[in-house]
């Protein structure tokens, strides 16, 4: 009946500013970096409180490009969640260091910060915990172990910008943060795009010459770095969207509210899990997450019926061929596992119309037999 996520009805509401932002790249005809990475740097560093922004070529760059500025290499260990997105442990793994899964907190979905210690070995050397689905991890105790243990933290923020924990932006409060900007996140480009945030100059410094293949001086190398630049072309649109972020995040925000009181006049909030918004923590809606009993056959009802739906995600990453080699099995992380087997995610987005939030609950609703 509708999209899962409506960008054109986005692109509809700025076409204007973007094609003057892109005339304004074509004009210049200054693509790679340049003014407008920088000013697109500058200016959401001001709007969220980042000390340092360095862009580059997508999110999985962003958490690259920082264990290799932390140094992380083979031998070493990274401990994050297996309930996430493949690029958190796969840059783990490509830089040879040894993803350590630990599990999550049912309730939030996130990582659990209980978990974090015990996990904690002599190579360990960083967390990454993922604000996942747009809500804050609960950094202060993640915080508390990593300074016991003097390791980094490396905020993957990838679906969480704008997103606040205890009043502070995410990806103010670890070592790093790592953001995307892949066209389905809150703030989208018109393809990849990454950023990564830091307070410290010296790991700003870095980011920036591993990201120009590690060179100050054209031709001249001081460290081996890679190519992943922020596009100026990308800058220019994000630039743009900047602007309109706070606006659309509060949309998002009703849209949820709006979802949790339709939910709640069919009796659904007592056959599905909603999403936790912990009162320390602001949510941004990257996507509007349930626990749904017999998950897979709603889904199939669904789309039968029109209503479009996602799974984030069908099988978590230490069960997942990929990182077959690390050795854990089936039952070792069981709320990673049963949220994969139950979570649902159904649209929420700015332009979101009233009936087809109405039409989204009422499809759930027939399938639990709650029709009102």
């Amino acid at each position: 009946m509708f999209p899962f996520l409506d960008l054109q009805a986005q692109y509809a509401t700025i076409r204007a500013e973007v094609r003057a932002a892109v005339d304004r790249v074509m004009d210049s005809q200054h693509f790679i970096l340049g003014p407008e990475v920088e000013a697109f740097e500058n200016e959401i560093s001001n709007k969220m409180g980042f000390r340092f922004a360095v862009g580059c070529a997508s999110g999985t760059d962003a958490l690259l490009l920082s264990l290799i500025a932390l140094e992380v290499g083979p031998g070493d260990e990274v401990i994050t969640t297996p309930f996430t997105f493949v690029a958190t442990a796969e840059a783990i793994a490509r830089v040879g260091a040894r993803p350590v899964f630990v599990d999550i907190d049912h309730e939030t979905f996130n990582i659990d910060p209980c978990q974090i210690e015990g996990g904690v070995g002599s190579r360990t050397r960083a967390v990454i915990p993922v604000h996942l689905f747009g809500l804050p991890a609960e950094m202060a105790p993640i915080l508390e172990v990593a300074q016991k243990h003097r390791l980094a933290v490396i905020e993957d923020a990838a679906q969480a910008i704008g997103a606040k924990y205890c009043g502070s932006y995410v990806g103010t409060l670890g070592t790093m943060g790592c953001f995307s900007f892949f066209p389905s996140k809150n703030l989208g480009g018109m393809g990849d795009g990454g950023l990564v945030t830091t307070n410290n100059p010296a790991h700003a410094e870095r980011l920036r010459l591993l990201r120009v293949h590690g060179s100050r001086k054209k031709y001249f190398y001081d460290v081996l770095g890679t190519n992943s630049r922020l596009d100026a072309l990308q800058a220019a649109v994000l630039r743009v969207k900047l602007t309109h972020l706070e606006k659309w995040t509060k949309a998002r925000q009703q849209k949820a509210e709006r979802f949790r009181a339709l939910f709640a006049e069919h009796g659904l909030d007592k056959v599905v899990k909603l999403p936790s918004t912990p009162s320390n923590r602001s949510h941004v809606f990257n996507q509007f997450v349930i626990g749904c009993p017999q998950r897979d056959r709603l889904r199939e009802f669904l789309r039968v019926h029109g209503v479009p739906a996602e799974v984030y995600y069908p099988l978590p990453l230490h069960l997942q061929p990929a990182f077959a080699r690390l050795g854990y099995k089936q039952g070792q992380l069981p709320r990673s596992e049963a949220a994969s087997r139950e979570v649902l995610a159904v649209p929420t987005y700015p332009e979101l119309s009233e009936d087809q939030q109405v039409a989204v609950v009422r499809a759930i609703a027939a399938f639990y037999g709650r029709e009102s």
